[in-house]
């Protein structure tokens, strides 16, 4: 078959990352430039480095992508956001948010830095599968149990996230060159059970326990695992409208109540705790984010299932640790929250969706007029410069200021606003599990979607009088979900996975009221451009002129 050159270059570079780079992640290494495909793989210590270039991998598909991370992708393609950026900007996002190419015709490769970035973190976990025969595992059926385990699940989630964007994607399972034709999404979603199974059934209960949740915090454990094929078994039958091979509903099922049983795991006490931003939320200082008085549950509290780790040590030179993709959402040029390029502005709609004493509405949405930050004395150069505007954006994931204006990146000070970001993002919480479970007909349904339910009515330990327990019927379960995880990247996935045409009747939209540099204007997403492209994104154009046409464009596009 022909070779690809782009990708010959792109997998020995990503080869070589898995092995030299491990300290983009959570080790402090001695350099490893010495470390090549023939030395290498042969210790449980070089196991270990090349599972974090593997974890590394994974964040690279996020730490540095910006407006066409995974992240805002999902949320620009859902009913939850606009487009937004600033006036000047290109038509970009609006492409992605609108489902069409004439917003920006141009832009034929949105997404190729991120095919790339995927492809490279899939070529990683190759490399290292491939080569576990060669390594001396000292008969330690445990660790290498773990560290293949953690390997394979990592795999499945770049999978299971490339063909929930694009649809049609090469399958490729060995570290390899070929110019690959796309795969059968049957034949990719067998290996991503697979690999699943494969860490549900090696890597130990204990292998990081929750009892000390610093050792496991990033770590895919057994439990989180079993949450993720959970998650794929949701999808794939929603979308698809088939059962997933190698899987029943009711085996997903008893991998949840397992995990619940556990004991791992339990709510935060208020939701607003899981969230930086809004630790010290109040309606008359809503934006005054303190760390004195932060309440602040942590980074591996008792809700977190799985975390994409980043930290602070991001610099220009291709470290890429931080979290990017935040900055992107933040507000543009206005210093009530951490700034940022004010892209997926909020539609209004999300703000009137929460019922009244529901604490999920303050902890997720920033409101202008309400918070205050309308009558701020740069609030008027802040709408001049917003496309979009709508007088609302994203609170969980914003940028972090302190009470005074001035940037906090995670209580370590000052820190450059684009390339300092330092908050996980929570890829699972306990919450999702619950609800999972309840979504699939578990026989404590009601008490696990109503726990969910009376946090969000939890105040200082209170419940307020206006919180009421609901039954566990497929509606309430997806409005609860909606409700839940508003701006975590999870809603646009949830809409597909009840099918394309119900998907485009709740994000399409005519002629919605914004602002686009202070002067009224409207947005329309139609409907059919969604199912004319059945929900998927566009192949990036180089990907296809690089394959010599093997890879096909997704209709539509």
């Amino acid at each position: 078959m022909n070779k690809l050159k782009y990708y010959i270059y792109l997998f020995g570079i990503a080869g070589g990352l898995s092995v030299t780079s491990c300290s983009d992640t959570w080790l402090n290494t001695e350099s490893m430039t010495t470390s090549t495909t023939g030395n290498f793989y042969k210790t449980i210590a070089d196991a270990e480095r090349a599972l974090y270039g593997c974890y590394a991998g994974w964040i690279n598909t996020v730490s540095n992508m910006g407006a066409f991370s995974y992240y805002t992708m999902s949320q620009l393609m859902s009913d939850e956001c606009l487009g937004g950026g600033g006036t000047a900007d290109a038509f970009d996002v609006q492409t992605v948010n609108q489902f069409d190419i004439t917003q920006s015709p141009s832009d034929v490769n949105l997404s190729n830095q991120l095919w790339i970035n995927y492809y490279a973190g899939v070529y990683r976990c190759n490399e290292l599968i491939s080569k576990e025969g060669q390594i001396d595992w000292k008969d330690n059926s445990a660790i290498r149990g773990t560290y293949m385990g953690e390997c394979r699940a990592l795999r499945a989630i770049l999978y299971f996230d490339m063909i929930r964007l694009w649809g049609h994607i090469p399958l490729v399972t060995v570290p390899t060159s070929e110019n690959l034709p796309q795969s059968d999404p049957d034949d990719v979603y067998n290996l991503i059970v697979e690999d699943l199974q494969y860490a549900i059934n090696n890597i130990p209960a204990d292998a990081y326990p929750k009892a000390n949740a610093s050792s496991n915090e990033g770590h895919i454990t057994k439990y989180a695992a079993q949450g993720i094929l959970a998650r794929v078994y949701l999808y794939y039958t929603g979308y698809y409208g088939k059962e997933l091979s190698g899987v029943t509903k009711e085996s997903v099922l008893n991998g949840l109540e397992e995990v619940i049983s556990s004991n791992e795991y339990a709510l935060v006490s208020e939701f607003k705790n899981l969230w930086l931003p809004a630790s010290s939320v109040s309606e008359d200082n809503a934006y005054a984010w303190n760390p004195v008085l932060t309440t602040f549950a942590g980074r591996a509290n008792s809700e977190i299932v799985l975390s994409q780790m980043f930290n602070y040590t991001q610099n220009w030179n291709e470290l890429k640790n931080g979290n990017r993709w935040i900055v992107y959402i933040g507000m543009r040029n206005i210093n009530s929250y951490g700034n940022g390029w004010g892209q997926c502005t909020v539609r209004p709609a999300m703000w009137d969706i929460f019922e009244d004493g529901d604490t999920r509405q303050w902890a997720s949405i920033i409101n202008m007029d309400k918070e205050g930050i309308s009558a701020l004395s740069d609030f008027e150069n802040y709408v001049k410069d917003q496309r979009e505007y709508t007088g609302y954006t994203i609170k969980k994931y914003t940028p972090m200021c302190y009470y005074d204006g001035t940037t906090a990146v995670f209580g370590l000070g000052e820190g450059n606003m684009q390339i300092s970001q330092y908050q996980n993002y929570d890829y699972m919480r306990y919450a999702d599990i619950l609800l999972m479970a309840a979504e699939l007909g578990s026989s404590s349904a009601s008490k696990y979607l109503n726990d969910v339910r009376r946090r969000a009515y939890t105040s200082d330990g209170i419940v307020s009088p206006k919180f009421t327990q609901i039954e566990p019927t497929k509606d309430n379960i997806m409005n609860e979900r909606r409700l839940e995880f508003a701006f975590e990247g999870m809603r646009y996935w949830d809409l597909l996975r009840q099918g394309v045409t119900y998907a485009a009747s709740q994000i399409s939209v005519n002629d919605l009221s914004v602002q686009n540099g202070g002067a009224s204007s409207t947005v329309t997403i139609s409907a059919q451009n969604i199912i004319n492209k059945q929900g998927l994104m566009q192949i990036p154009q180089d990907q296809i002129n690089l394959s010599g046409n093997v890879l096909k464009q997704n209709a539509g596009w």
